[in-house]
């Protein structure tokens, strides 16, 4: 163990959950004292007994103040915010503390989806057409604009939450009144998220999709791995399953997509710390999907190994952050990947069968299932949590693939119904269909 005692690390976190306890375990394995700032500390106990910090990330600047002046007495020495939630929060923070870090200015760009289409188009980087609108606008004065197959999604939520396909007139009313009533739900209410009366629409972009973790240094983007995606990603809805790295791609299309994210993050203005990205790819280039200045969300940081110790990724964003060594080690080449397991109906989980099975698959690492028996859980659009997640490490990228499918048709869940939202005129859920 390196031990650092006189370093301190403030880590930013909406909720405390397992990707939180990754983080403290990194510092923990470092020496260094990891503090957390959350805006749900109230509700949950502290998991290290040593008074987490109480903010509020809705009010980024309010928030920053009070990081100031609670860590004056003892100061940190560097900031990582996990989720998109604290990122603003922790950019203001940063430059309060005269910590390095994005500036506030470059994280809103990427907060807000509109806001990130408007400069990247700016910028001259590919994007679908697209626009802003109230949800509660007269959709006959909007349709005219709309250029069929659409993707219609809130402003500021993450992990494809209330994003939906729409492929006629019909199922784009379907989708803005779905999205309405996901975004006057307690639980997003409570959030205070900014803008949650308005939408965006945008062409819907044909293609593959890959996933970008990399880390930026001085506006220079270093790529930590290319996740490819091998289940089609079309729609109606978005949730995402398998990530697979090393890539499949070719070369010229690798280098095509690192270029792509130099040009995507100089021109939203982030310059340090992690960012994950999203990509399309098809005949016409890369499209840039969606860039944050953060690491890559749940449990699926377990696929990344660095350096001949397999140094974890939370490790070597723990070390970047204090400017501790270590933070450039490359990733191992074994091929890796992580099955986020997929919610097949909202409901109540009952019970899970098949585990030992599926744990004995060749290439399997390990499965954690991450949803609570008896607990409420929701699919897609208006879900945004994974019943869990499988880790495979293998020879090759199709073999790891393999593995995840395999262990994944030996599990089963059980899974009871539960009411479900209903149109208030119809009493029907409303019907959006792929093509």
């Amino acid at each position: 163990m390196m031990h650092n005692p006189s370093k301190r690390l403030l880590l930013l976190a909406g909720k405390l959950g397992y990707q939180t306890r990754s983080f403290a375990d990194a510092g923990r394995n470092l020496g260094v004292e990891v503090v957390l700032a959350t805006d749900r500390c109230h509700q949950l106990e502290d998991p290290w007994a040593d008074g987490a910090l109480s903010v509020a990330f809705a009010s980024p600047a309010e928030a920053a103040e009070q990081i100031v002046a609670q860590t004056r007495a003892r100061p940190v020495h560097g900031v990582l915010a996990l989720g998109d939630r604290p990122t603003v929060a922790g950019a203001m923070a940063a430059r309060a503390l005269g910590l390095p870090g994005n500036s506030p200015e470059a994280v809103q760009n990427c907060r807000s989806k509109l806001r990130q289409r408007e400069v990247l188009g700016a910028a001259g980087l590919p994007i679908p057409t697209f626009f802003g609108f109230r949800r509660n606008a007269d959709l006959s004065r909007i349709l005219p604009r709309v250029k069929f197959p659409c993707v219609v999604k809130p402003w500021s939520l993450s992990a494809s939450q209330g994003v939906i396909r729409a492929n006629t007139p019909e199922e784009f009313a379907g989708a803005v009144w779905r999205i309405g009533a996901l975004l006057e739900s307690p639980e997003v209410r409570s959030t205070r998220e900014p803008d949650l009366d308005r939408l965006l629409v945008e062409e819907y972009i044909p293609g593959r999709e890959v996933a970008l973790e990399g880390l930026l240094d001085g506006g220079r983007v270093r790529t930590l791995a290319i996740f490819d995606k091998p289940d089609p990603l079309e729609g109606p809805y978005f949730e995402e399953t398998i990530y697979v790295t090393p890539t499949r791609l070719p070369a010229e299309t690798h280098r095509a997509i690192r270029e792509t994210a130099l040009l995507a993050t100089a021109a939203l203005g982030l310059t340090h710390g992690p960012v994950h990205a999203e990509f399309r790819i098809n005949s016409k280039g890369v499209w840039p999907l969606e860039l944050a200045p953060r690491p890559i969300g749940g449990l699926c940081a377990r696929a990344l190994r660095f350096g001949p110790g397999k140094m974890s990724l939370e490790e070597l964003l723990v070390r970047d952050a204090l400017g501790l060594p270590g933070s450039d080690a490359e990733r191992e080449e074994t091929a890796a990947g992580v099955m986020m397991i997929p919610v097949p109906q909202s409901g109540v989980l009952e019970g899970v069968e098949g585990l030992d099975s599926a744990r004995a698959t060749q290439w399997i690492e390990d499965i954690v299932i991450t949803a609570r028996l008896r607990d409420a859980i929701m699919a897609w659009p208006e879900g945004s949590s994974y019943l869990g997640f499988i880790f495979a490490r293998g020879l090759s990228n199709l073999a790891v693939e393999a593995a995840l499918r395999e262990a994944h048709s030996r599990l089963r869940f059980f899974i009871s119904d539960r009411l479900r939202v209903e149109h208030p005129v119809t009493g029907r859920m409303p019907l959006v269909r792929s093509e």
